[in-house]
């Protein structure tokens, strides 16, 4: 069950990083028309970015420790 869980939380944590890229992505229309909605889309790409990766590290972590 917990594999299972773990699993799941995986495949979330990739489909958050991956939706919430495209999200912000999208947001801005014309790159060239504001900087300041350029510059808060790119701040959301890294954010999701950094949250997927820190969710993934931890579930990495919590596997390696069952697998020990």
């Amino acid at each position: 069950m917990q594999a299972i869980a773990t699993r799941v939380f995986v495949i979330s944590s990739v489909a958050f990083g991956a939706v919430g890229t495209l999200f912000f992505l999208t947001l801005v229309g014309d790159w060239s028309e504001t900087t300041s909605e350029a510059v808060f889309a790119l701040w959301g790409v890294i954010g999701c970015v950094v949250l997927s990766s820190f969710a993934l590290s931890v579930a990495g972590k919590y596997l390696i420790d069952k697998i020990d």
